[in-house]
């Protein structure tokens, strides 16, 4: 079963305390996103900023 994502861009808003801006990369099967040191420990949120590429959807 295919998990439903927006078409659309959607608005989120979130409080925090600090924001970067990084490109995921793979990481086995997996994908991972590289965070400062001193974040270790903490909780985050990752949002996709980029629609998803129609050649990735036409292979699902």
């Amino acid at each position: 079963m295919k998990k439903k994502v927006a078409e659309k861009p959607m608005e989120i808003r979130m409080e925090g305390y600090e924001v970067i801006e990084k490109t995921v990369t793979q990481h086995a099967t997996s994908a991972k996103v590289l965070v400062p040191k001193h974040w270790i420990g903490k909780r985050v949120r990752a949002v996709r900023i980029e629609p998803e590429s129609q050649e990735k959807e036409k292979d699902d």
